[in-house]
């Protein structure tokens, strides 16, 4: 049974390449929604083994994501990575204290992400 990692992207080139390099993990299918509401709804109906997102979102933003996935005690452990163009330079600082697990500024590695999302579905 595959493995199911939700993306949480606005930005269509970004979701794209994104989808792209997360889609070559084995045994792995990718979800991809554009808002943090469409995430919440998708975590609330299915089993999703890791959230990969922006921050900068529509309606509510990745940080008030983070939140609510760690509200959750069905979610409180889900593997949460963050890609983000935001250049406040508290913000890798702010994401940890949320339950973030792994932060990456754009521009950013595909195959970076890749490797610390399977280094972290595997942890779980």
């Amino acid at each position: 049974m595959p493995r199911t990692v939700l993306i949480v992207e606005d930005t269509d080139i970004c979701r794209d390449a994104l989808e792209v390099a997360l889609m070559r993990m084995a045994g792995v299918d990718v979800r991809v929604v554009a808002t943090a509401e469409e995430a919440l709804k998708q975590l609330a109906g299915d089993s999703v083994c890791a959230l990969v997102t922006d921050l900068h979102l529509p309606s509510m933003d990745g940080f008030a994501l983070i939140e609510a996935v760690r509200s959750d005690p069905h979610h409180s452990s889900l593997p949460i990575l963050v890609i983000s163009g935001d250049t406040d330079p508290r913000t890798p600082e702010r994401l940890a204290g949320l339950g973030a697990n792994a932060y990456f500024p754009k521009p950013y590695s595909p195959a970076e992400v890749r490797v610390r999302l399977e280094q972290l579905i595997d942890a779980s």
